[in-house]
């Protein structure tokens, strides 16, 4: 009988996934990775409907009721140390420069598929495949690992999937990339499972993102495109790319943050044409649907998890990508990812380095 580890996070979509398994004759055995650092850390105000904050006491026990609930074995990981490290250290690095992080992207591929299955070897717990509850599809096609959209297309997660390795996709079970989310909340509550009803989590922190940075303020000035002086604000890392709302700026149209620079310490503000762009440049690529760009080719790209795949075309640059879309997007940030699609497979994806 092949031996699966699930992770379950306490929610109702890890949950099921682990259920399923059992049905379908798996050896489930449930862990949980434990990121809260309770130590030298004066959060307030992150509450729950988030995956980092201090409310997850409640989730791990909401965790090990449930492996209880169904017999399966229940472990606990902490790897708070190596989420500091590695999500929390980038998020606090990359806001700071005026640059806006994704850290679920860099959580999802370095710890919940690399830190949390690795303790689990390390404390002589013996699986062949990790599972979580994550929409998306895993195929194999001439010995290559294929990642694919869950067919719930709202709820699909591929796009914070995309830096996933062929090493890390050939030993995961995806259960629900078949399956609508309404579809998996019906399965738990004919299971009669308490977290049938359990709202999802909107967020990696749903506080104030100032307590995480914990830095002191660095005034400066906010201008306009001509470099005109409108106001002061008290740190580039306030604000976000797109933002329209909050920016204590009197104006007789409009204004949208346009530009974060860290050099001179100022916050662009220009009208909505200007947030409109052609093309960007991304860094640190991972390619999981072909093993490299070795030419220009056509294909559609997210620049948010949110969004509908657009067309571009994508160029290769030395190790780097040219992403020139069909149509102008939208407020572009810096920082966050850009993720190439074929139909519903994932090509790859990179960080957004520059923006033109």
């Amino acid at each position: 009988m092949k031996k699966v580890l699930v992770g379950l996070s306490g929610g109702v979509d890890s949950s099921v996934a682990a259920l399923l398994l059992k049905k379908q004759g798996y050896d489930v055995i449930g862990a949980t990775m434990s990121i809260w650092g309770k130590d030298g850390m004066a959060l307030k105000t992150g509450h729950k409907n988030a995956c980092y904050g201090p409310d997850e006491v409640e989730d791990i026990e909401s965790a090990r009721k449930f492996a209880e609930s169904i017999g399966i074995p229940y472990f606990v990981f902490n790897c708070v140390e190596q989420y500091e490290e590695i999500v929390l250290k980038n998020f606090k690095s990359e806001y700071l420069i005026g640059r806006t992080p994704n850290p679920c992207i860099w959580c999802n591929a370095l710890v919940k598929f690399g830190v949390l299955p690795e303790l689990a070897k390390l404390n002589g717990i013996h699986f062949d495949y990790f599972a979580t509850g994550h929409y998306a599809r895993i195929e194999k096609n001439n010995n290559r690992y294929s990642l694919k959209c869950g067919i719930d297309v709202k709820k699909d997660q591929s796009y914070f999937l995309y830096r996933l390795k062929q090493e890390q996709l050939s030993k995961i079970i995806f259960p629900l990339g078949s399956y609508t989310k309404m579809q998996i909340r019906n399965i738990a509550k004919e299971n009669g499972l308490m977290v049938a009803e359990k709202p999802d989590s909107q967020d990696f922190y749903d506080g104030d993102y100032n307590e995480l940075l914990n830095v002191s303020n660095k005034e400066g000035n906010i201008v306009d495109c001509s470099g005109n002086i409108l106001g002061k604000h008290n740190g580039i890392w306030n604000y976000t790319i797109g933002q329209r709302k909050g920016l204590g700026i009197s104006s007789t149209v409009p204004l949208y943050v346009l530009e974060l620079r860290k050099d001179t310490n100022e916050v662009v503000l220009g009208p909505l044409d200007k947030t409109f762009k052609k093309s960007l440049r991304a860094v640190n690529i991972n390619w999981i649907g072909i093993s490299e760009l070795e030419r220009e080719r056509k294909c559609y790209a997210k620049i948010r998890s949110t969004q509908k795949p657009v067309p571009v075309k994508i160029i290769p640059e030395g190790k780097n990508v040219k992403v020139l879309f069909e149509d102008l997007q939208k407020s572009i940030a810096m920082g966050q990812s850009v993720v190439f699609y074929d139909g519903d497979t994932v090509l790859g994806g990179g960080i957004i380095d520059e923006v033109e």
